[in-house]
């Protein structure tokens, strides 16, 4: 057998993908915030690489790897468990939501409680 050649489910033979270098592109995808179809050819094409990435997301090697790594850092001494919060929110708001008119009295109830909240962060300093 060649040795760039794996029996396949069929028992012919195939390729042996390139697990490196299709996990480099995920990490690109989301290191850069891009879309997957603007993934350089470099990391092959990026269907088949969004199709690992779903394929190891629903196995659920993220968040396995993320453990790991975590554990192993606590282990070490190297991480501060209160600190680990991985979460990457963007809230945007509806295009009707442009020049919406709000409740005068909704809005200057919640500028006092943002004054109010204001005063007391001060006063710890």
């Amino acid at each position: 057998m060649v040795l760039d050649q794996a029996p396949s489910a069929a028992g012919g033979a195939g390729p042996i993908p390139d697990l490196r270098r299709r996990f480099n592109g995920v990490m690109r995808r989301f290191r850069t915030g891009g879309s997957w179809r603007d993934l350089p050819g470099e990391y092959g094409s990026w269907s088949t690489i969004y199709d690992r990435f779903r394929s190891w997301a629903n196995a659920g090697v993220f968040q396995n790897l993320m453990e790991v790594m975590i554990s192993e850092a606590a282990a070490r001494g190297q991480a501060d468990l209160d600190l680990v919060s991985v979460d990457f929110t963007v809230v945007r708001a509806h295009h009707h939501a442009a020049g919406m008119r709000g409740d005068p009295e909704l809005l200057q109830e919640l500028e006092k409680a943002a004054d109010e909240e204001k005063g007391l962060r001060e006063r710890r300093r």
